[in-house]
């Protein structure tokens, strides 16, 4: 079984690589515009060669798009109008609008919506690592409009990549995503954009950069090419979970602004309980 991944940086170079390290039979082709990315992902041996995609949907019986939502919004109902018994995996952050663009598409049942719930702040070929999925879990949204073979090859690449699964709608999906993944991009850039803002003037500020800053700051690093078009297309979500999160900022301001360090504690005390999530 051949798989074509498009789009071969962090997300779909991992893939490639995990499923080398298998017993995976059959060829992974690269589909890349990017000349670099061909060129990187060729030399690190993340797939066996760069196709068009008009030679991946005759050559393979996998497809699974690994490029930014936007550009999936725009591929998706060209790749489906040409499906016979492919299967078609989106890998995209987000899902509502995706899936509201191909509902009543003839292939649909051909159509996997799959989110794996991993990642780091790097991008490009080059940022791809064989263990990035291990563990972490694969969200499967509106699973029971997809074909029931479609589903198990899905399903079994992503055992493939030892992940766990988890089955969800579109709307329940970007919400969660907004509220644990998407806000923490939105903060980190924000915080970036105020230390940098800052070093204009206090130039020595990151000599005093720690672990805490770095873990805090580190998602500023991601890709805008990515990230612009998912806060795109989850806008609703996303301005919802940004003003919850003003309001949370803005009542610390105010406790410290007023001087309220009993009910600074408080608040501080409040958040602890996350622990209840995050071990």
């Amino acid at each position: 079984m051949n798989i074509g991944i498009v789009g071969i940086g962090l997300i779909g170079g991992s893939i490639a690589l995990r499923l080398k390290a298998t017993d995976f039979k059959g060829k992974i082709f690269g589909v890349e515009k990017n000349e670099s990315h061909q060129k990187k992902a060729l030399q690190l041996g993340l797939v066996d060669e760069i196709i068009s995609l008009q030679d991946a949907l005759a050559q393979c019986k996998v497809i699974i798009l690994t490029v930014p939502v936007d550009a999936i919004v725009n591929l998706l109902p060209e790749i489906l109008d040409q499906v016979t018994d492919q299967v078609i995996i989106d890998m995209g952050s987000t899902k509502t609008n995706i899936l509201n663009l191909i509902e009543n598409h003839t292939n649909r049942g051909r159509y996997i919506a799959a989110h794996p719930m991993a990642g780091t702040e790097y991008s490009g070929p080059e940022a791809a690592i064989p263990n990035l999925y291990k563990d972490k879990v694969m969200v499967y949204v509106d699973a029971f409009r997809s074909d029931e073979d479609a589903f198990e090859i899905a399903d079994g690449i992503t055992e493939q990549l030892e992940m766990k699964s988890v089955f969800m709608n579109a709307d329940e999906h970007d919400m969660h995503t907004a509220y644990v993944s998407h806000i923490s991009h939105l903060t980190s850039f924000a915080l970036a954009l105020t230390v940098l803002e800052k070093e204009k003037s206090q130039g020595r500020i990151f000599e005093l950069a720690g672990s805490g800053f770095e873990s805090t700051v580190r998602l500023a690093k991601s890709s805008p090419d990515m990230w612009t078009p998912i806060f795109k297309q989850n806008r609703t979500n996303v301005l919802e979970v940004l003003e919850e999160h003003i309001k949370q900022l803005t009542m610390l301001h105010s406790k410290i602004k007023e001087e309220d360090y009993e009910g600074l504690h408080k608040l501080i005390k409040k958040s602890n309980k996350i622990k209840r999530i995050i071990k």
